[in-house]
């Protein structure tokens, strides 16, 4: 615990606790919605925006956010106008999205290890002001999914329920497309852009082992989120791993262990023997005449 003492592991644990928590508050929209790897392919357009911050000079981050939200506003109005399907889309958004990063990191004069910061993420270099950047950030999108948890909701469940009841659809989608960019990039510092969508994801997957409902699944994904980002930082620290790894795979064993255990508790209840109920003998009434 004393290396916690030291600003930059300050820095990784704030960081990775604001991710931890907004992640998995956005990411049970898209597993609601079937687009439970758009992260993954947001996190590739990313790449092509860190890849033109390197070559032309200017912050990757701000590009990343830039060709993020690009690609996530392009990917929703395809899906909507339903010229292309969902998996193909985001294959698009997979191949273009790593293809070009590589090609713009390969002609600036970058090295491969400020690449692998953003492929597999650098938590522990974060500085104050990205820490700024990602606390701002990721606390708006966390007050963004809870405020308007009622109405997207109801667009992910039910799109046309949710346009007869007058709800601004097309809004919503592209609000929810927004925030999948700033919550990529932001958590790019965390993880990476090749484990991004594990971080949305499987907290999620986690909570609706042991949840029926929505706000309780939504409660339990950010709380494992959480945990899983808090320990993840502190094994990291202890162990001397990768942080963002660490984290994915504290994610990844907590959703075994709770399968498990959700598994054995059902057969429990089902093999456990129905209580007999001895029936009470008949009143007897006395003829008093």
């Amino acid at each position: 615990m004393t290396l916690f003492q030291y600003e930059y592991m300050q820095n990784a644990l704030i960081g990775a606790l604001v991710i931890g928590v907004a992640a998995p508050a956005l990411g049970i929209y898209l597993v609601q919605r079937r687009l439970a790897l758009i992260g993954d392919g947001i996190g590739h357009v990313a790449l092509t925006g860190v890849g033109a911050g390197l070559l032309f000079g200017t912050s990757p981050v701000i590009m990343a956010v830039i060709a993020a939200v690009i690609g996530a506003v392009a990917i929703e109005l395809i899906r909507e106008r339903g010229r292309t399907s969902g998996d193909l889309a985001l294959a698009l958004l997979f191949y273009g999205g790593i293809a070009g990063g590589v090609v713009l990191v390969g002609l600036s004069d970058s090295t491969s290890a400020n690449l692998n910061a953003y492929l597999f993420g650098a938590l522990t270099t974060t500085s104050r002001s990205d820490l700024v950047t990602i606390a701002v950030l990721g606390v708006a999108v966390l007050i963004t999914m809870v405020a308007l948890r009622p109405a997207l909701f109801a667009v992910c469940q039910d799109e046309e329920y949710a346009r007869v009841s007058g709800l601004p659809v097309r809004a919503l989608n592209l609000l929810l497309a927004v925030t999948t960019a700033i919550t990529v990039t932001i958590a790019m510092r965390a993880v990476g852009v090749l484990l991004i969508s594990a971080l949305m994801v499987v907290p999620v997957a986690t909570a609706q082992q042991v949840t029926r409902g929505f706000r309780a699944t939504m409660t339990a994904a950010m709380t494992l989120g959480l945990f899983a980002a808090g320990a993840g930082i502190w094994v990291a620290a202890v162990a001397d791993t990768a942080p963002g790894a660490s984290v994915v795979v504290l994610a990844i064993a907590s959703f075994v262990v709770i399968t498990l255990f959700a598994a054995g508790w059902r057969r429990i209840r089902r093999t456990r023997p129905e209580p007999v109920l001895t029936p009470e003998p008949p009143e007897v009434v006395l003829d008093r005449s």
